[in-house]
């Protein structure tokens, strides 16, 4: 069976659909509860909704034990709530650079702490990150954001690295712009800070990736879907951004 954070929306709401067509038991969790109920409506197999905020610091625990008391141990975990935040850096405020890392490097941390020990003992488990390329490259004004997925890829090379032989993997996707409520929040950030058009914003969002468009969640499911398939691929980095970071 399989868990998804931040399945609410976007990318975790095409993951949760794409593993439960692929044949898993998918416990989805978020902090909206509807937004959840709809996602979990639209998977073809059994599911669970765990509402929850992953950032609290017994969040971790009391999901996956929810998972656990239900159906048993988790099986693969992907760790995708996350969020971002934009500001020069002079102007990132230790509350923005905190939640960064709160969210998109402590809460995955927790997950994988958690789940770990009991996927080494079944010999088997895989774990996928939702990262970002900005886990690969910087940029201005995301500062914060950058660090925290900076952060996270060097926890998924680390525990890859250590779990290696033990039948689990440790994997990350490294999504550029997607078409979801985040980008869509990039944009009107865009449009408040510079004046321009929400066709404008977004046209200039989709040419910094060579396809010249945007990623559709479903293509970051897809690679999602097959970390969690191929067990000799481990510790990776998997860009999904139209080629524009080479790596």
């Amino acid at each position: 069976m399989a868990l998804v954070t931040g399945a609410g929306r976007g990318i975790g709401r095409a993951v949760a659909q794409r593993l439960s067509r692929d044949g898993y038991r998918v416990a989805l969790s978020a902090r909206n509860e509807s937004d959840l109920s709809e996602a979990a409506s639209a998977c073809p197999g059994e599911t669970l909704v765990l509402p929850a905020d992953i950032t609290a610091a017994d969040a971790a625990d009391r999901v996956l034990g929810g998972v656990e008391d239900t159906w048993g141990p988790v099986e693969v975990l992907v760790a995708n709530a996350g969020a971002g935040t934009s500001a020069s850096l002079a102007k990132t405020t230790d509350a923005q650079w905190e939640r960064m890392l709160d969210l998109n490097l402590t809460a995955p941390f927790r997950c994988i702490r958690r789940a770990v020990p009991g996927m080494v003992e079944r010999g088997f488990g895989r774990i996928v990150v939702v990262a970002s390329v900005a886990a690969k490259a910087g940029e201005p004004y995301i500062c914060a954001y950058t660090a925290s997925k900076h952060g996270v890829l060097g926890l998924v090379r680390s525990a890859a690295a250590e779990l290696a032989s033990s039948g689990v993997t440790v994997n990350a996707v490294c999504p550029g712009y997607v078409e979801t409520p985040m980008t869509e929040s990039t944009v009107a950030g865009i449009v408040e800070k510079t004046g321009r058009t929400p066709e404008e914003a977004r046209t200039a969002l989709e040419r910094k990736q060579p396809i010249g468009r945007l990623v559709s969640a479903d293509e970051v499911a897809q690679a999602v879907a097959f970390c969690v398939a191929n067990g000799a691929v481990n510790g990776q980095g998997v860009n999904i951004d139209g080629g524009a970071v080479q790596s």
